[in-house]
């Protein structure tokens, strides 16, 4: 599992894509958190960053994700991952880690403009300090999200749009809501809804359902991942 894991981070940094995401994130969030704290003035708000990130989560996500299987469909490397001696369980967790490393380790060092708050006032640590963790467990679930996808296709760009459009529901069924007439729908979707359950971060709330949420919306989507390699193999 640790090979596989190595292989995977140390491809992001012999290609384009790692560079490209982190500078990407680290420039949009920047920018989303000057305007959203230190230029607003009075009006500043944390949870506002925070809740904008997740808006910023369907769009690069994506691009570390894109390639983690459909890379070796498309090499016609993946029958030497599937005879390797790991078991699949650890060859997606591998590919997973990967991934949630470079994303994980880029956020948290974005990490650094709260700096900034501390010099110019007294913010709401435990509020940031749960928004961060929420953030973290929202980022894996789209990781796994993403991992999904891209077992599905040998095509990278059909793995980022159709990782793209599944986040973006999951982070959206709160604005689907009001179109819908359908009280149990609006219930499902509510259940199912990122950012519903995300707000009560941005209002200094530390939810524990919605991390249970995260963290079983993670596996459910590795685990599925799991079994279609299992399917694949025996194919």
């Amino acid at each position: 599992m640790f090979a596989i894991y190595k292989r995977e981070l140390r491809s992001y940094f012999v290609s384009p894509i790692g560079y490209i995401f982190i500078a990407a994130f680290l420039c949009v969030s920047g920018i989303l958190f000057s305007v959203t704290t230190i230029q607003a003035g009075q009006a500043s708000s944390v949870g506002s960053y925070f809740s904008l990130l997740l808006m910023v989560f369907i769009i690069v996500l994506p691009l570390l994700t894109m390639k983690l299987f459909s890379d070796e469909r498309r090499l016609r490397t993946e029958s030497l991952l599937l005879s390797a001696p790991v078991s699949l369980m650890s060859m997606v967790l591998a590919k997973f880690f990967a991934a949630y490393t470079v994303f994980a380790g880029t956020f948290l060092f974005s990490c650094l403009d709260f700096i900034a708050l501390y010099t110019h006032g007294e913010p709401n640590t435990a509020v940031i300090l749960g928004n961060v963790i929420a953030i973290l467990l929202v980022g894996a679930a789209c990781i796994a999200i993403g991992v999904f996808v891209s077992s599905l296709t040998e095509n990278q760009l059909i793995a980022a749009i159709g990782t793209m459009l599944i986040i973006a529901f999951f982070v959206f069924t709160t604005v689907l809501n009001t179109y819908i007439d359908s009280y149990a729908l609006r219930a499902v979707f509510n259940w199912i809804s990122i950012f519903g359950r995300f707000v009560n971060f941005t209002y200094g709330y530390f939810d524990f359902s919605a991390i249970l949420y995260y963290i079983s919306l993670s596996f459910v989507f590795l685990f599925v991942t799991v079994r279609i390699y299992e399917k694949r193999r025996w194919s």
